[in-house]
């Protein structure tokens, strides 16, 4: 996502760009293609609402800056409320194709192993949450600075044709979004108490993925954990997390309240795959089949993907980026993306968005500062690169505690509504006078 961005940017400013990928000559362990930005978790870039909402805002800053991720997310959108997700095939086949017709950029194949050569010039590394072993033994040499890594998990997606619609119904929670397609974007799964609790006996008792003696001490980033691990938290933890039983009504018996809800969200453009929403997992896949029958209106799922986990190494970006995302042993060198310490798809593509452009400014001999705190991408690239504690650095999504606060908002702290509103009008102003002077 971060390396596409960051070449789109550069290519559009006129200079000539190569993209390295290694897959397919080197796979990872999560991906299911060559293609470029492909999305390997969930199909969801998030919140598109950009007057209460740090993703969404984040979203119109991108949109502002040509961003090729917004523009293939437009084009390949499904339904999902007020939420913007794509079809994840053809959000990718869109995204290499744009790229690889630019007269400006060339895409070589194969694994680059270590640090690029001084020869290369400018360079970015966006390798993404899974960098190669190669790569990253090659980034501790350089910095001499312990890597940090988390575990990232991945939901199960089911076919849509296997769902019993006669125990599920598709409704977006509180019924959001502007069209019928997306106020029922969502699948809705719902669960008595009595199911909901031998779920939970299930969940806790299933067999589960084995991590190897160098993985088991590695932490588990708090927006992504599995559901296992949240079960493990208490009993009502997924009742009152992903399967929180409010803003819905099961048409089927209107008048009985569920104990909880299973959510699954459209995956494709056709309909044909819904992901589960927020259950990842790191059960075995016969687990995962087993416990997750268990579901009223799944008892007969099938998967077109059973869920997974892996490891997800991120670098000390406090400690060894400066604020144009260099590297501050090595300035030829940035960094972008969710190796920086930014978690999410668009939080990660952002990233990209600015070093491209540092990296033209950089090309152009043009000074260029970083983007104010006041905006979203500002407040990220101001956390990662000095604003949060280098000893406690955890990845990190964007939101509006990032921001500095708005002073004198109408109503205070308690009107959120208003305030978010402050936040976004600041930001919306503060980027366009960036980009206008960058």
């Amino acid at each position: 996502m971060a390396g596409s961005e960051a070449a789109w940017q550069i290519a559009n400013a006129g200079i000539p760009v190569i993209i390295h990928e290694m897959r397919p000559t080197v796979k990872t362990f999560a991906h299911q293609t060559e293609g470029l930005a492909e999305l390997v978790c969930s199909n969801s870039f998030r919140s598109d609402d950009d007057t209460a909402n740090a993703v969404g805002l984040l979203h119109w800053e991108m949109r502002q800056a040509g961003s090729i991720v917004m523009e293939m997310g437009a084009k390949h959108a499904v339904p999902a409320g007020s939420a913007l997700a794509v079809d994840r095939d053809a959000f990718s086949q869109g995204v290499t194709e744009k790229l690889l017709s630019h007269p400006l950029i060339t895409l070589e194949r194969g694994e680059v192993t270590g640090l690029p050569p001084t020869e290369w010039g400018q360079t970015i590394i966006a390798t993404g949450p899974l960098t190669s072993q190669s790569m990253a033994e090659a980034v501790l040499a350089q910095t001499d600075q312990s890597s940090l890594a988390f575990f990232d998990a991945i939901a199960p997606i089911v076919y849509a044709e296997s769902v019993n619609m006669e125990k599920a119904w598709f409704q977006s929670r509180y019924d959001k979004g502007d069209t019928v397609a997306e106020q029922t974007a969502y699948l809705n799964c719902p669960m008595d108490e009595a199911q909901y609790n031998a779920f939970i006996d299930a969940l806790l008792a299933a067999e589960k993925t084995e991590f190897k003696d160098w993985e088991k001490d590695t932490p588990y980033f708090e927006g992504c954990l599995p559901i296992e691990v949240m079960a493990e938290r208490g009993r009502e933890t997924l009742r009152w997390g992903p399967m929180k039983p409010v803003g819905l009504t099961n048409p089927h018996q209107p008048t009985v309240k569920a104990h909880a809800i299973v959510q699954l969200r459209r995956d494709n453009a056709l309909g044909t795959l819904f992901n589960i929403v927020g259950f990842q997992t790191k059960m075995k896949y016969g687990e995962q089949a087993r416990v997750l029958s268990m579901i009223p209106g799944l008892e007969n799922a099938e998967f077109a993907r059973l869920g997974g986990i892996h490891r997800n190494t991120f670098i000390n970006s406090p400690l060894l980026l400066d604020d144009q995302m260099r590297l501050k042993s090595r300035p030829s060198i940035r960094f972008a993306g969710q190796i920086t310490g930014v978690e999410g798809y668009v939080e990660s593509a952002a990233m990209g968005i600015l070093s491209g452009r540092f990296a033209v400014a950089q090309a152009l001999e043009n000074a260029i500062d970083s983007p104010p705190n006041t905006t979203a991408m500002g407040a990220l690239i101001s956390h990662i690169t000095g604003g949060a504690e280098a000893k406690t650095f955890q990845p990190m999504n964007v939101n509006f505690g990032l921001f500095p606060p708005v002073e004198n908002v109408k109503g205070g702290r308690r009107n959120r509504k208003t305030r978010y509103l402050a936040y976004t009008e600041r930001a919306k102003a503060d980027w366009t006078t960036w980009l206008q002077d960058a």
